[in-house]
């Protein structure tokens, strides 16, 4: 019987979060930008730039899901990319409406939410990378990690300077 640890089970679960946001982005997002007139009317007054970004970030969002579950580590870059820049677009919304602009509540919220989870998607996910790394899990092609001959071979002190040589 095989035993899971605890960071599979918080990347496991990260990534479903991630891809079912994701989702759910995208059929929101979508049905307000290609919806009818009462789509966007049920929208309120909401914020263009903002609204085409979420739904953009939504494919992103289902990208970096698929990425974290085969434990890829350009999907952990990617969660920080998606963090950092929902937080600088959140920023931009915050100055929008400093300057005048419409506000929905309900964008306020939406937008602090993304930001939250990101957040701590990305932190889970570059803690699970660089445990990755250290201990050799999960060996993948992007991964940048030692064979276990090499490994013992290092461990061994046959990778000081000069040994092996004839």
């Amino acid at each position: 019987m095989t035993t899971r640890k605890p960071r599979d089970i918080w990347i496991g679960g990260i990534s479903l979060v991630a891809v079912a946001f994701g989702l759910l982005t995208i059929r929101e997002g979508g049905t307000t930008l290609f919806g009818d007139e009462a789509a966007r009317a049920a929208a309120g007054d909401y914020v263009p730039f903002v609204l085409w970004f979420n739904f953009l970030a939504g494919f992103a969002y289902v990208v970096a899901g698929v990425g974290l579950w085969m434990r890829r580590r350009w999907a952990a870059g990617l969660a920080v990319a998606i963090a950092v820049s929902t937080a600088l677009v959140f920023a931009a919304f915050g100055a929008h409406v400093y300057g005048g602009g419409a506000i929905e509540m309900r964008t306020v919220i939406a937008m602090s939410l993304r930001t939250g989870i990101w957040v701590v998607i990305a932190v889970i996910a570059l803690g699970t990378v660089d445990e990755d790394h250290r201990t050799g899990c999960c060996p993948r092609s992007d991964r940048l990690v030692l064979s276990d001959r090499v490994r013992q071979h290092a461990l061994s002190g046959g990778l000081r300077h000069g040994a092996g040589r004839a």
